[in-house]
């Protein structure tokens, strides 16, 4: 599995990348990218970061 950010939607609070910096990372125009997969270790904070959006700007995707 591996998560989306949606570009029009997040506004690059850095919550996700401070919560899974191993998949998520804000990139040079300042919004945040899903660069790994999801694996069993981070699956928790993957969907803490995905809760704690606060745009809603995350998803699951398979």
């Amino acid at each position: 599995m591996r998560a989306y950010v949606d570009q029009h939607t997040c506004i690059g609070c850095g919550l996700c990348a401070g919560t899974v910096p191993e998949v998520f990372e804000i990139h040079d125009g300042g919004r945040a990218f899903a660069t790994a997969d999801t694996t069993e270790e981070n699956a928790d904070l993957v969907e803490e970061a995905i809760d704690s959006c606060p745009v809603n700007a995350i998803r699951d995707e398979e």
